[in-house]
């Protein structure tokens, strides 16, 4: 028996999107078409996700749906939510097999290369002025994402400090907000420090023209290592969609897959 693919939605993770996902209902007269089965569309968004090939070329052979419509369903789903909210479900049954730790947290941010424009993308100062991108992380104690933004790749980092604490979803048993947050010198702003003091969050930012070395990369480090499995994605790597929103629907995705992938390996430990 040939091991699964990562892209082929196992029962564990059907379970828990299945109940997000909107219910159609097929018109009584002219139903048309029977609509293509949500399992079958979700293991083509996550082939694309995963491998990084264009929705056009989505290899019918292998038994998934037309690009065309995955690329429908992966917009529809992104707008009603069904990403975000299977995020904030994996978050919270993190956290029910304690494996959430918001003791401390990091935020960082990431350039990737824009192949088409679109909105929010920008003059990248790392690859010679070209159209470029960034996205900006923030992860718990071990690495697990709580949210992510996405900008132009001029975009400062500081820029999204605020905007992903407030992003961090609630989760069940835990307050909405780490205890302390974690950064490099590019985040050194004493207007942000208060602006975290001032929502109970402890500063813990390196200061511009001190030597390296301070130790805060004994904590960083996981927020690197979060970017490395986003970016393990290869539709992650570079973007490829015009439409900010579309990324964003990858972004979020990613971000829900890397806490399945953790929830699960739990689990299979404890069985």
């Amino acid at each position: 028996m040939g091991q699964r693919r990562p892209w082929e939605v196992d029962d564990g993770l059907w379970e828990r999107i299945t109940p997000l996902l909107p219910v159609i209902e097929r018109r009584q007269r002219y139903p048309g078409r029977k609509r293509l089965e949500d399992r079958r569309v979700l293991n083509g968004i996550l082939f694309v996700l995963y491998t990084g090939i264009p929705w056009e070329f989505l290899p019918q052979e292998l038994g998934y749906v037309s690009g065309s419509t995955c690329w429908r369903r992966s917009r529809d789903w992104h707008q009603t939510g069904v990403w975000q909210a299977l995020h904030e479900l994996l978050l919270t049954e993190l956290r029910a097999a304690d494996l959430l730790d918001f003791t401390r947290a990091a935020v960082d941010g990431s350039h990737l290369r824009v192949m088409k424009g679109g909105a929010k993308t920008g003059p990248s100062p790392v690859d010679r002025g070209r159209t470029g991108g960034k996205h900006h992380v923030i992860v718990e104690a071990h690495g697990i994402p709580l949210a992510a933004t996405l900008t132009g790749g001029n975009r400062h980092d500081v820029t999204q400090l605020m905007p992903l604490v407030h992003a961090v979803p609630a989760v069940k048993g835990k307050r909405g907000r780490p205890d302390a947050l974690y950064a490099d010198r590019g985040y050194d702003y004493d207007t942000y420090r208060r602006d975290l003091r001032g929502l109970g969050i402890r500063p813990v930012i390196a200061r511009r023209g001190t030597e390296h070395g301070s130790g805060l990369g004994v904590h960083r480090w996981v927020v690197e290592a979060a970017f490395a499995l986003l970016h393990w994605f290869r539709r992650l790597r570079i973007r490829w969609e015009i439409r900010d929103d579309l990324h964003e629907a990858f972004l979020t995705l990613g971000c829900a897959i890397i806490c399945w992938r953790r929830l699960a390996a739990v689990q299979r430990r404890h069985s």
